[in-house]
């Protein structure tokens, strides 16, 4: 059994999605990248059963008890939801705690921050928990998932989750179950580019994902034997008569969206890497999504003119779009291209692949004496 600390702290990492991008609640595969921006949760064991949380980095805090079933009180309370998941997966909780959240991901921007912290909160509660349990990836992913989405009806996939969980580079695939495959790429430097911008991430989700849904279903009413999993652009073209035309480009995109991940995994499982190629295919990909999906918008792109400019070999919009962060493949130049991205009205961050959720050593002795 795990014998917890009496200060435990837990970090996970955010992510890039580099192929993939709006597929996986399809059940298409994608390959996301773990990156060296994470969230942290760090914590004290109490004598009651109060849960004191402490963000700094978004000046909120939160408190309930663990001796009743804790309430919602807002959209997407998801460190309140996750307790209740894991009551009900069989975890018990007879004393709470003090803790504090802190992370450096941006927020709400694309690049998984919320995933990150659902997945630390999971794996910090099991090792707090009665039973003390040094929780599985698969389980501390498939527990996030529940705890983020599938609890408040949300839109998203499971993409986020199994990547904070897991970390580095992977290929995940959802259909018929998942089957994730650890790429060991040797792949350099990325820099993400905070455009500033909001965006609406269940709103964009949503419209994204129902009307791919709609057109794909209502297309396999009429012909059974169509599938995004294995339709190509001849055969979306044989019903094209069918199809009104924005119908047709969001199949199409999709396809062409899975055929561009499917051949970025060949390139990604050589024993090499052609560093310009990947960068061409990532500028692909975002083609894809800026003309068809309509989730970049001018600003992203300007970002991403300026930093190919600079020297990167290409990259694309990450997250759901509609705003929030771009990213490019830049093993040469770096710093020149975040000076670009800057210069473009982006924040800029230096990144390289990480990995998945760990215990680490506590910042401070006891979180307690800060926070009571």
């Amino acid at each position: 059994m795990y014998k917890p600390r009496k200060t435990v702290r837990v970090s996970s990492p955010g992510r890039v999605c580099l192929f993939g991008e709006h597929q996986d609640y399809l059940d298409l595969p994608v390959v996301p990248l773990a990156i060296s921006l994470r969230v942290s949760v760090e914590g004290t064991r109490r004598t009651d059963p109060r849960v004191h949380i402490t963000l700094p980095d978004i000046a909120s805090k939160d408190a309930f008890s663990l001796d009743r079933p804790v309430p919602y009180r807002r959209e997407r309370d998801y460190l309140r939801s996750a307790v209740n998941v894991m009551r009900r997966a069989g975890y018990t909780f007879s004393s709470g705690f003090d803790c504090i959240v802190r992370g450096n991901i941006p927020i709400s921007a694309g690049a998984s921050s919320s995933s990150a912290l659902v997945v630390s909160w999971v794996n910090f509660l099991a090792r707090m928990s009665n039973e003390a349990r040094e929780i599985s990836r698969e389980e501390c992913a498939r527990l996030a998932h529940i705890a983020e989405v599938l609890e408040f009806n949300e839109p998203g996939g499971m993409m986020d989750q199994y990547t904070a969980s897991y970390g580095g580079l992977l290929s995940i695939r959802f259909h018929p179950a998942v089957q994730l495959e650890r790429l060991d790429s040797p792949l350099e430097s990325f820099v993400i580019g905070d455009s500033g911008e909001p965006k609406d991430t269940m709103a964009i989700l949503a419209r994204v994902k129902n009307r791919v849904l709609a057109v794909s279903q209502s297309h396999a009413r009429r012909h059974p034997e169509f599938s995004l999993h294995n339709a190509d652009s001849q055969e979306i073209d044989r019903y094209g008569a069918e199809l009104r035309p924005e119908e047709r480009a969001l199949l199409l995109g999709t396809v062409m969206n899975r055929d561009l991940t499917e051949e970025a995994l060949k390139l990604l499982r050589g024993p090499s890497v052609d560093h310009r190629e990947l960068g061409r295919l990532l500028s692909m990909h975002h083609a894809v999504l800026r003309d068809t999906l309509g989730v970049s918008t001018p600003k992203i792109d300007r970002m991403l003119e300026a930093a190919q400019r600079a020297g990167a070999y290409g990259g694309k919009i990450t997250g759901s779009g509609g705003g929030g962060c771009m990213f490019v493949y830049a093993p040469e130049d770096t710093k020149t291209v975040a000076q670009a991205i800057e210069d473009a009205g982006g924040a800029a961050y230096i990144v390289h692949g990480d990995v998945g959720t760990r215990v680490e050593p506590p910042r401070r002795a006891s979180v307690r004496t800060r926070l009571s």
